[in-house]
């Protein structure tokens, strides 16, 4: 017996087998979470460096004249080209409590990861997902921090997120497909909660994986993806001009921003995975959720009422949900409602 088929005839050894990818995967998206701001920040930081390298040697180059037209770098009004300042790029304040450290070269893998507090390095056996929380009793075993309860919580709901996955799917390509949408989700929530931003670097590839997998779509499938070609391409542009125009309406209305363009691709990113058809199911989930955890978090006094609040996780959640019940919540409903 191959693999493969031991894989396809035992459903408990693939779920234990996926929770153990899980976990070891959620501790890695730990990293993502931390360091992907960090390394979009230093990114906008350096093309502002660049641009005013660029106006310096502009200025220097007309030698101060008084001619504004010979200065294509300015912030005079109707300007068409404005040198752009940190908020016009979005470099939130949130991120000044996050500081980058002092390294000759820092992305996803190095260097190697650190306590915040002494900077000692941790040993292998310490980045063990869960177990090495438990026998440290949540502390750093150099100086005695307490660990943030964020990390083993990240690896434990990617562990049980899988899981629901390999359940839902078996063993399968759409189980790989599915998996790696899991993950992508969490690592949304967890950078949107943190500062309230859905990196293009997750949403985009999310979105294109959504509609190249469209093309592997048969007739014979039983699962929420993938779905046929033209309602993943319709679904794209519609989950995308649906929350912009709700963005530009309300911006129209009251003169604020209701939410991200982050927002916008995410939403398309479910449209090409699912098709136009679960759109609706998916916005009012989030919308749903949402509002009853805004309205938790003002009369519990946690969250002030001028604080934005992230829209991702939301719509991660119920994008999840789609991905797992999605047909049978829209069956259920129309059952119900004497439309079916």
């Amino acid at each position: 017996m191959t693999a493969t088929q031991l894989l396809q005839a035992n459903p408990a050894l693939l779920i234990t087998l996926v929770v153990v990818l899980g976990l070891l995967v959620g501790s890695f998206l730990n990293v993502v979470i931390h360091r992907l701001p960090i390394m979009m920040e230093r990114d906008w930081r350096r093309h502002c460096e660049e641009l005013d390298a660029v106006t310096a040697t502009v200025h220097a180059t007309a030698g101060g004249a008084a001619d504004i037209d010979a200065q294509p770098f300015t912030t005079a009004p109707g300007a068409q080209y404005a040198q752009p300042t940190a908020s016009d790029i979005g470099i939130e304040s949130s991120f000044a409590a996050t500081s980058a450290p002092q390294e000759p070269e820092f992305n996803l893998l190095k260097p190697r990861s650190r306590c915040p507090a002494c900077q000692v390095p941790i040993r292998a056996w310490e980045n063990i997902p869960i177990v090495s929380y438990l026998l440290l009793r949540g502390r750093c075993a150099q100086c005695g921090v307490r660990i943030s309860m964020r990390y083993p919580v990240v690896e434990l709901l990617t562990g049980v997120l899988s899981a629901f996955v390999a359940w839902r799917f078996g063993w399968s390509w759409e189980l790989a497909a599915a998996l790696l949408f899991t993950w992508s989700l969490i690592a949304l929530s967890g950078i949107d909660i943190d500062h309230q931003l859905l990196p293009d670097s997750i949403t985009l590839p999310l979105l294109w994986l959504g509609l190249l997998a469209s093309l592997a779509h048969g007739s014979d499938t039983n699962f929420s993806i993938p779905v046929d070609p033209r309602s993943s391409i319709i679904g794209a542009a519609v989950g995308y001009l649906s929350l912009w125009a709700v963005f530009h309406l309300f911006r129209l209305l009251t003169g604020k921003e209701g939410m991200g363009y982050g927002d916008f691709k995410l939403f398309a990113a479910f449209g090409a995975w699912f098709g136009w058809q679960m759109l609706l199911l998916i916005i009012l989930l989030a919308a749903a959720t949402g509002a009853m955890v805004g309205i938790a978090l003002l009369l519990l006094k946690r969250h002030g009422r001028d604080v934005p609040i992230p829209f991702g996780p939301y719509l991660a959640a119920a994008g999840w949900i789609a991905l797992l019940w999605g047909p049978q919540v829209i069956d259920r409903y129309l059952h119900l409602s004497g439309l079916h």
